[in-house]
């Protein structure tokens, strides 16, 4: 992948990506494949639940549907054919994933700790413009790096030790001073990942402690099955992209690096519907319903 090999355009960039044998690349490419169409249908069923019933017309589906619009283009951008002309689309999902698991931790805080103002919090003009300001963030956040990116050189062809175009890996094989680019970089990834992390902690805090209070075992089971799902999202996120990104920078860390890269862009975003379907009752009733009428036609 890359920019060709015609004297008017740029460098060739090469994803060296695994080394491994043709039979085990075409399992592995039948495998992602497998998982990529997956991870499509179990989002567009989630996205086709939430829009056809009724019921699931509140706030906390309403975050779900662009969770699942997030994932179903998280995947998409990280397939390699198209990497190179979606790596805008990547960042820019990359960068919305967790302030949309921010809001949905506060939608929940919401709904647990302040029922009866639950309506007022989280209204829909609200929901509207946190909605807006996530996507917002994620282009210009993606644009940023764009930008940045435009003012590197490569000489020649050049081998970059990845599966994608994972952006220090990238920079690792730029001529010139990237300075500017690994501190935006590390700016972002502080702005995203650890930023949106304090307040999804501070807000299971005040869900746990509140569960905690009901008197009867009915009242905390049922508290406990409405954020226990997205707790189980918030836990793998974040859990992944830590073990990506703290690794030490040595030079065995693009080889560490890689290992979580092939499934994190799609078993991420296959995993969130199947747990949101498994474990949420509503999608389940929702989902039972729509069958029901299909039968029924």
């Amino acid at each position: 992948m890359g920019g060709g090999g015609a004297t008017n355009r740029g460098p060739e960039i090469i994803l060296v990506g695994f080394q491994l044998s043709k039979d085990t690349e075409v399992l592995l490419s039948c495998v992602f494949s497998l998982l990529y169409i997956f991870n499509l249908l179990a989002n567009g069923v989630i996205l086709g639940l939430i829009w056809l019933d009724l019921r699931l017309h509140s706030p906390m589906y309403f975050f779900l549907s662009h969770l699942a619009i997030i994932d179903i283009c998280y995947a998409s951008s990280s397939s390699p054919n198209m990497l190179e002309k979606l790596i805008v689309l990547l960042v820019t999902c990359a960068g919305e994933e967790c302030p949309i698991l921010v809001v949905m931790a506060y939608d929940g805080f919401a709904a647990i700790c302040h029922p009866p103002q639950y309506t007022v919090i989280m209204n829909w003009t609200v929901c509207m413009l946190l909605v807006i300001a996530i996507w917002a963030c994620g282009f210009s956040l993606a644009l940023v790096h764009v930008i940045l990116s435009l003012r590197l050189t490569f000489s020649g062809p050049q081998e970059v030790n990845h599966f994608f175009w994972e952006i220090l890996s990238i920079l690792k094989v730029a001529c010139g001073d990237t300075w500017i680019n690994e501190v935006f970089v590390f700016a972002g990834a502080v702005f995203i990942l650890v930023g949106p992390l304090s307040p999804v902690l501070i807000c299971y805090v005040h869900i746990l402690w509140a569960i905690l209070k009901i008197q009867t075992k009915e009242g905390r089971r049922k508290a406990f099955s409405t954020c226990s799902s997205h707790f189980c999202v918030v836990g793998f996120y974040f859990g992944i992209a830590m073990m990506v990104d703290l690794v030490p920078d040595n030079s065995q860390r693009e080889e560490q690096q890689k290992n979580p890269y092939p499934v994190s862009p799609l078993f991420n975003p296959l995993l969130n519907p199947l747990i949101y379907s498994l474990r949420n009752a509503q999608m389940k009733a929702a989902f039972n319903r729509a069958l029901q009428k299909k039968r029924a036609i």
